[in-house]
């Protein structure tokens, strides 16, 4: 294995050329070509070993999306009014199967966003080794706020349109941020409505009708096996390190909740609206308060102060240009809200506060300056298109059961999971090394990924 260490700038030529090219044609997608960058400044080694994947041209195949779907959504709320929403669907690739990937309903959702987070499924998947391609879908609507009766309407009146263009041998959503159970329930009502058939067409749904045990803990849980097994190189475990965690969603609860489980110490959670501090650590019983207060009553993270007086409580300033919840002192962390939420000076902070592991539980919480500074200095950084493939990682368990109608144990799906993990981070790393990149999990990440990927796309010829 070749250890030396490349370091392709991100003024290269091959990177830089591409990027152009993109840029010309999608001016107005940051997001999508920022996930486009991230990923081709690992292929520049590939590509030269591997001659035949520029000759057949796969890279730039795989840069634009297969299909992209955009349908108007209207309905009506309970006083009447009727609203008119955007519905999205972006299959990118289905060389290695079906497409899989979330739908997120919020009001940052566009086109840009969507593309790049289902060109980020492609690879996320592909490490999985399950059999599923990358895809992503959602609206702008906005569930927060909404009665259960007019998130049912919007929910019946976007799937009316997405039904024809999925299928579980064509494309199987699930959830994301927006999209939880109460959306999974009623949009699979409408597809089994319309088509007449009960099939695995959406992951995520209750064990009751189909769905998988672990499903809502497995993004979460994977991040934190994920860092275990980086930490594992270091000759080290999680076991009593203090660790940053951000959101207090579902990805956040699950991951304090594995950490915990694993003797390490959560003290952080955040929201839109703010973040809280506990010096003494969240507990089980803390976990479950904050369980309660953010999937049923739909409360704010400020909550959390007004119960444990361990804890403070600051409000979230727009302009500043870090995110103080990254200053506190700590071993490890673990952002799990939403893409670029650590900037250059959040990461110059957390190396200042001690933390040498950061395991992405969010899709691109980091951008490219943060990475690079966060590598640069020693910590151990696991990219989210590795560290968060737990999720759809269960989902394809869940796709495998519904297929043959059987029921894992819990037991059974975190064994799957934990291995599966493992393996993710063996593949990375190998892949990271034999390329010139050390121990680079980004590097190591999107080789593995695209060379899955890739290899498929050349078998099945110019499709």
């Amino acid at each position: 294995m070749d250890t030396s260490v490349a370091t392709p700038g991100t003024g290269s030529m091959f990177m830089q050329d591409h990027l152009d090219a993109l840029t010309r044609r999608d001016p107005n997608q940051p997001e999508f070509l920022q996930a486009v960058q991230e990923v081709i400044v690992s292929l520049e080694p590939v590509l030269e070993r591997h001659p035949h994947y520029g000759q057949q041209r796969v890279l730039e195949r795989l840069l634009e999306p297969e299909r992209v779907i955009q349908f108007r959504v209207p309905w009506q709320a309970d006083d009447g009014t009727v609203h008119v929403n955007r519905g999205f669907r972006v299959g990118f690739n289905s060389a290695i199967g079906p497409y899989k990937g979330g739908l997120r309903f919020h009001p940052s959702v566009n086109l840009s966003i969507l593309k790049f987070l289902a060109f980020e499924q492609i690879f996320k998947n592909s490490l999985t080794g399950q059999p599923i391609g990358g895809g992503k879908g959602g609206s702008d609507f906005d569930p927060r706020g909404r009665s259960n009766s007019e998130v049912m309407r919007f929910c019946q009146s976007f799937m009316t349109e997405l039904f024809r263009h999925v299928g579980h041998n064509t494309d199987v959503p699930a959830g994301d941020i927006g999209v939880g159970g109460r959306e999974i329930g009623f949009l699979f009502g409408q597809y089994k409505r319309i088509t007449n058939t009960f099939t695995g067409v959406l992951t995520g749904r209750a064990p009751g009708w189909g769905g998988s045990l672990l499903r809502p803990e497995a993004t979460g849980y994977g991040a934190v096996y994920f860092a275990a097994e980086m930490a594992e190189t270091q000759g080290e475990s999680l076991e009593g390190k203090r660790c940053l965690v951000s959101g207090s969603g579902n990805v956040a609860q699950y991951a304090c909740r594995k950490l915990i489980e694993l003797g390490a110490t959560p003290i952080t959670l955040s929201d839109s609206s703010g973040w809280i501090h506990d010096p003494e650590g969240i507990t089980e019983e803390k976990l479950q308060f904050v369980m309660e207060l953010k999937n049923e009553r739909r409360g704010r993270i400020a909550e959390y102060v007004e119960r444990f007086t361990s804890a403070t409580w600051a409000p979230v300033d727009s302009a500043a240009d870090h995110h103080p919840l990254w200053c506190v002192p700590a071993d490890a962390a673990f952002p799990s809200a939403t893409q670029n939420e650590i900037n250059d000076s959040d990461a110059a902070n957390l190396i200042e506060g001690g933390v040498g592991l950061v395991s992405e539980g969010a899709n691109m919480p980091t951008t490219p300056e943060a990475q690079d500074r966060l590598v640069d200095a020693g910590v151990l950084l696991g990219p989210g298109k590795a560290a968060n493939a737990g999720g759809v990682a269960v989902s394809a368990l869940e796709m495998a059961q519904a297929s043959q109608r059987l029921r894992w144990t819990t037991e059974e799906v975190d064994r799957h999971l934990k291995r599966i993990m493992h393996d993710i981070h063996a593949v990375c790393l190998d892949a990271a090394g034999s390329y010139g990149f050390g121990s680079d999990y980004r590097h190591g990440a999107n080789i593995a990924g695209f060379r899955k990927v890739a290899d498929a796309m050349i078998d099945q010829g110019l499709v």
